[in-house]
């Protein structure tokens, strides 16, 4: 039990089990001394154990669709009723693509699935700012994170239109963390984060695979969700005041290497598996 958040509120959008990085977040928070809101879509709380949760880290939790401004601004409304006024931070960990979900390639997209996913996974992050923002929600020097991967630099195979929603998630970071810090002194970051088991990543093609590669270019290995957690949680502190706009790796340098002696081996022993 510490105390890097003693004294701070804040909402967290996504925790759905104990495998979410927003899981771990929550946690976390709580016992740096935060007190939380937990929200989910409303299909997500009914498949998921974030009840449980909510009784661990003495939460409520309100259901709301992140692309719905109406739930959004009845969350917001919601959240500072329950903490009797303005709040912290806020954890946009949420993304979805149907296209992945249905196995449909990059090449052949299906273009209303496509808008769903920037929706989801991108626009929302807009929309949760954006009403945060309008309703003055949060005190000066709060901070906002989105979680995102190296995709939105990169091409991973199997990503596909992930990758576009996290680019554009990204710019909405650089783009409104310049108002929001220029009016309201509230910061506005995205962390890109190592490949990880999480039900949302699980939907990716050649997970596993993609997991054992970071983690042989890794110099200092995959970051794991717990790490990611402690991670976003000194985004949340007071230590990172002058820490906005921008995309931080926690990745175990992996986004920094182009190749390693391990990633090196790997390929060797595949390609004489190959003869």
């Amino acid at each position: 039990m510490g105390n890097l958040l003693q004294g701070k509120k804040g909402i967290i959008f996504g925790a759905l089990n104990e495998q979410s990085i927003a899981w771990k977040v929550a946690e976390r928070a709580v016992e740096e001394g935060a007190e939380i809101v937990l929200t989910n879509a409303p299909a997500a709380l009914r498949f998921g154990s974030i009840n449980e949760l909510a009784k661990k880290c003495n939460s409520i939790v309100i259901a709301a669709d992140a692309t719905n401004m109406e739930d959004i601004e009845k969350l917001i409304d919601q959240t500072m009723e329950h903490f009797g006024g303005k709040f912290d931070f806020i954890l946009h960990s949420i993304g979805m693509s149907p296209n992945l979900r249905k196995g449909i390639s990059y090449d052949d997209l299906n273009y209303e699935y496509l808008n769903k996913t920037l929706d989801i996974s991108a626009i929302s992050f807009h929309k949760i700012i954006k009403t945060a923002y309008k309703k003055d929600a949060l005190n000066e020097w709060g901070s906002i994170v989105a979680l995102s991967y190296l995709a939105a630099q990169r091409t991973v195979c199997g990503y596909d239109d992930m990758a576009d929603a996290k680019s554009l998630l990204e710019s909405i970071a650089r783009s409104f963390g310049y108002i929001y810090g220029r009016d309201r002194k509230v910061r506005i970051n995205t962390v890109s984060q190592s490949p990880t088991l999480t039900t949302a990543g699980s939907g990716v093609a050649g997970l596993s695979k993609l997991l054992d590669y970071a983690e042989a270019m890794s110099p200092l290995g995959n970051g794991t969700a717990e790490e990611c957690a402690d991670y976003v949680l000194t985004l949340f502190s007071d230590f990172t005041r002058k820490v906005t706009m921008q995309n931080l790796y926690h990745d175990g340098g992996f986004s920094s290497m182009s190749m390693s002696l391990s990633a090196m081996e790997l390929i060797e022993k595949g390609l004489e598996a190959e003869k």
